[in-house]
């Protein structure tokens, strides 16, 4: 057995980046590690094979991811030269909770919803379509993706973020 923190170390080396960062994400989330112990771990290996790769891992890893989906899309994001985004973030009107968003750009009001199967359920499509109602109506722009989409047509999904991005802002990497 290895401990949490020697596991990153592990699964840094042996995994491309964004499969590292799922892993990451889920136990900096379950408080198995954090990121200091992770930084400081990889430093205290500095020339050994993978520390470079933990490195990498942690600065692209974010405990308030909630699927790895959410962290596979927010780290492809991220990768392809997008600004960080913000996790599960709440959005109040007036003081009162309106949502909370998977990834979110809020000083642009922009957010990605992920949306897996459960999305299914007549029920749960009810009521995410009225909080969507409700995001739009406070001037946010929501982009939803799905596994299929990540898988098939990353590109364009890309490609929509930046033009959302780009709505909202006149910084180089929306372009």
């Amino acid at each position: 057995m290895t401990s949490p923190t020697r596991t990153c170390w592990d699964l840094a080396r042996w995994l491309d980046v964004v499969e590292a960062v799922v892993v990451i994400d889920t136990m900096l989330a379950s408080r198995l590690t954090d990121v200091p112990a992770l930084r400081e771990y990889a430093l205290s290996r500095a020339g050994r094979r993978g520390w470079r790769s933990l490195l990498r891992a942690v600065d692209l890893a974010d405990a308030g991811a909630e699927s790895p989906q959410e962290s596979r899309t927010r780290v492809r994001l991220v990768l392809a030269g997008l600004p960080r985004p913000q996790t599960q973030w709440v959005v109040a009107n007036q003081g009162r909770f309106v949502a909370r968003l998977d990834l979110a750009w809020p000083q642009f009001k922009v957010a990605v919803e992920y949306d897996g199967l459960w999305h299914n359920d007549p029920e749960q499509l009810h009521r995410d379509r009225r909080r969507l109602n409700r995001l739009l109506g406070g001037n946010w722009i929501v982009l939803h993706v799905t596994a299929r989409r990540l898988r098939d047509d990353f590109d364009g999904f890309l490609a929509e973020v930046r033009a959302a991005l780009r709505t909202r802002s006149r910084s180089p990497w929306a372009q």
